[in-house]
């Protein structure tokens, strides 16, 4: 006979506690439903439904999407076994995007910058983007970060084992399940307990060795016909650094049962190989099988977009908003897209339909500014960069101000581009832009030194932009210096071949050396 509850009792108190926990479970209340199957497990440690709910809430609270690509370690590029070639065909290589023979019509990089490995920057920022160094790998090159002032991880997987220590000191009394200790070969026999440990061992303790020993026992248990413990083994080799393991344990599984995920998956490992076109075929087959979603569609546009091929890579976001009209990332990249292609209207509607759907970030109000004073709104940009100035915090402060510069010299107003600028670089002293500008406006002022400082201070930060290495070189073809002038024009011409000003410059230097 059911109990009736008493008057003014709480329900939770009447209610069967595992009926509870699995229900707070469902309702994504992780904290409450662990701690309602500590107190169980405390009274029965054997109960094994109650280990299984307490097993899935941790690992559910400490999921997170591993589709992207990371950032690679620099452990990974000193340590790569992966060789590819040093001069790749044209559109086969992501590290080398300024080679592909289709980027005609694209905005070059005097309207549009590009990261440190060459690729323009998009409207969205995502994990992976930033690339590994272009001439050479060393350990200085290593260390750098994809933006000024950071740098890398020492592992890719250091992240995870972080996190992993981090969610079992917030244990009380430790981790929940000693995986040492553990009998795998017991849990294979019980498939439903086995799959949560191993997704506990990949999310929660972030131990890819012992998923690695538990998948192996599992697939085997099944006749290697399961195709989710094959993806499982994928990840888990994907982790260790095994991608010629993971690859085939991917495709096997795709063989045996096509599903997205595990696409994504496969596709991962192409673009850490850097083998676009590799990564574009698995998304392309994919997406025939499974017409109509959007990762794989994201994933297409998002490998032409590093190639540097614009055209295409909007045809795809353009495909996405078909099918999703508010995917924050597409519509992103494609306002981006519009602003760099002069089109500054056209991207304030873009961002203005973000603003629509509840996004309110520095970002997104810093851009809708600039597209305001591109536009000729010039009654509503500066109160845009004010507004995102009252969001921003220490991270991207600096970007502010440098825009607030930008606007100013667009408007006459030297004092407040200089004032700017010099807030910019006081809040974010490796804000290579701010200080090619501070050079800038020192050379007017008289103060040379000062320039030559802070244009060799932006190359220092930023070594992938041609703007201070041009301005130096000027400057010491101005004060006659022409070995430094030509020695600075050469390196801004790698950077950017195609620059004008560059070339004109270069070609003085040579008439100035045939006259000696």
């Amino acid at each position: 006979k059911a109990m009736e509850p008493v008057p003014g009792q709480r329900i939770s108190n009447t209610m069967n506690p595992v009926y509870l926990a699995l229900s707070r479970l469902r309702r994504r209340r992780f904290d409450d439903c662990t701690n309602i199957c500590t107190e169980q497990l405390e009274k029965n440690p054997k109960d094994m439904q109650v280990w299984w709910i307490k097993c899935k809430a941790l690992t559910n609270k400490n999921w997170i999407d591993d589709t992207d690509i990371e950032d690679e370690g620099v452990a990974e590029l000193l340590m790569d076994d992966n060789t590819t070639s040093q001069l790749p065909r044209p559109g086969t290589s992501l590290n080398r995007p300024l080679t592909h023979s289709n980027a005609s019509g694209f905005p070059n990089q005097g309207v549009r910058p590009v990261t440190q490995s060459g690729r323009p920057l998009t409207g969205f920022a995502r994990p992976g983007t930033g690339g590994r160094p272009t001439s050479g790998v060393t350990l200085e090159s290593a260390m750098q970060g994809s933006r000024p002032g950071t740098s890398r991880p020492l592992t890719s997987s250091g992240r995870y084992v972080r996190l992993g220590t981090a969610s079992i000191m917030s244990e009380a009394g430790g981790p929940f399940i000693n995986l040492e200790k553990l009998d795998l070969k017991k849990y294979v026999e019980r498939p439903a307990l086995a799959k949560v440990l191993c997704d506990y061992a990949l999310y929660v303790e972030h131990n890819p060795r012992k998923a690695v020993e538990l998948c192996a026992h599992a697939t085997q248990r099944a006749d290697f016909k399961e195709w989710w413990w094959k993806a499982r083994l994928g990840k888990s080799y994907y982790q260790l650094g095994m991608l010629a393991d993971a690859e085939r344990q991917f495709r096997s599984s795709i063989k045996d049962q096509n599903m997205v995920i595990t696409n994504l998956e496969l596709a991962k490992i192409f673009v850490r190989r850097d083998q676009p076109n590799a990564a574009l075929e698995v998304y392309q087959t994919a997406s025939d099988v499974f017409p109509g979603d959007i990762s794989l569609i994201l994933g297409i546009a998002r490998i032409h977009d590093a190639l540097n091929n614009a055209a295409q890579g909007v045809q795809m976001y353009k495909k996405v908003l078909h099918f999703d009209a508010s995917c924050i990332e597409a519509i992103a990249c494609l306002a981006a897209y519009q602003f760099y292609c002069d089109q500054p209207e056209l991207a304030l509607r873009y961002y203005r339909r973000l603003l629509h759907m509840g996004v309110n970030t520095t970002e997104l109000w810093n851009n809708i500014g600039l597209c305001c004073y591109f536009a000729g709104q010039y009654d509503m940009c500066l109160t845009c960069l004010e507004r995102a100035l009252a969001l921003a915090n220490d991270d991207n402060m600096a970007d502010v101000w440098y825009n607030v510069g930008q606007i100013a010299i667009g408007i006459g107003d030297q004092g407040l581009a200089y004032q700017a600028a010099k807030i910019a670089v006081s809040i974010d002293n490796t804000h290579a832009e701010s200080f090619s500008n501070l050079g800038v406006f020192d050379l007017k002022k008289g103060n040379i030194e000062q320039a030559r400082s802070n244009f060799i201070t932006a190359q220092q930060l930023a070594p992938h932009h041609f703007e201070p290495c041009f301005n130096h070189a000027l400057l010491a073809f101005k004060l006659g210096e022409f070995q430094e002038s030509f020695e600075l024009v050469n390196k801004t011409l790698q950077i950017y071949p195609h620059h004008t000003d560059s070339l004109d410059l270069l070609k003085q230097l040579k008439n100035k050396f045939t006259m000696l």
